[in-house]
């Protein structure tokens, strides 16, 4: 398993700057994770996105590969394409659909696209996970929290307090590291920063790998459905 040692998230919408820094941490990074907070954007209604997350790394010098499944912001016939083309149809994409969540979005992609960050297609698997952990590096994930934990969808009250009801409720998204498999190796390690969740109550645990892919694919419905590779930058004069 990855050493991943992950804070508490602060409240119901810093689930995303926690993730984030638990992994700067283990790449030894001093930032505080008050910082984090501070620098990472949020939507209006709360929360974040992770390519968002990735900006703020490739910002820090960190490198940053995301492998999106959003249908939502990108269309599968664009696999291939070079940045340049991407930034080209997200442009086109802004100009044609008018969303405001799909506009922030849209935008936040062109910036890690000029970043340098990059965008990969493939399918997810068990193997792609693996590529990973067997180099030691975790995977930041935005998913649904809804299907992770199985739990009633949920909605934001007065206080913007996160309330389970499973009538006025909506899909929920949520951030979460990946630290390796199981010893069954049909499990993987989740390192969570929402300690008080409703099936594990812990901020570590196993979930069943087809579970976790399965929720990783429904982050769609809150724009993410993303897996976030945050690598150190490579030394110079060095090959990748």
């Amino acid at each position: 398993m990855i050493p991943i040692k992950i804070h508490t998230q602060p409240d119901d919408s810093t689930c995303g700057p926690t993730s984030l820094h638990a992994v700067y941490r283990y790449f030894k990074d001093p930032i505080p994770l008050g910082e984090v907070i501070k620098e990472v954007p949020y939507l209006d209604e709360g929360g974040t996105l992770e390519v968002l997350l990735a900006c703020h790394a490739l910002q820090r010098g960190y490198r940053a590969h995301i492998y999106t499944y959003n249908l939502n912001i990108f269309d599968p016939t664009w696999i291939g394409l070079s940045n340049e083309e991407v930034i080209e149809k997200l442009e086109q994409q802004m100009a044609v659909k008018k969303g405001k969540k799909l506009q922030r979005a849209t935008q936040a992609y062109i910036d890690f696209l000029r970043l340098g960050g990059e965008i990969k297609c493939k399918d997810l698997t068990k193997g792609l996970l693996r590529e990973y952990f067997d180099q030691g590096i975790p995977l930041l994930t935005g998913l649904s929290a809804t299907y992770l934990y199985q739990s009633a969808r949920e909605y934001s009250n007065e206080q913007g307090e996160s309330v389970y009801d499973d009538v006025q409720g909506y899909p929920m998204g949520h951030f979460v590291v990946l630290c390796g498999f199981g010893e069954d190796q049909k499990h993987i390690v989740v390192a969570d920063p929402y300690q008080e969740n409703p099936y594990f109550k812990n901020n570590y645990y196993e979930v069943s790998i087809s579970r976790l892919l399965n929720s990783i694919m429904l982050g769609m419905t809150t724009y993410d459905a993303n897996l976030l590779a945050i690598q150190p930058a490579l030394p110079e004069n060095s090959e990748e």
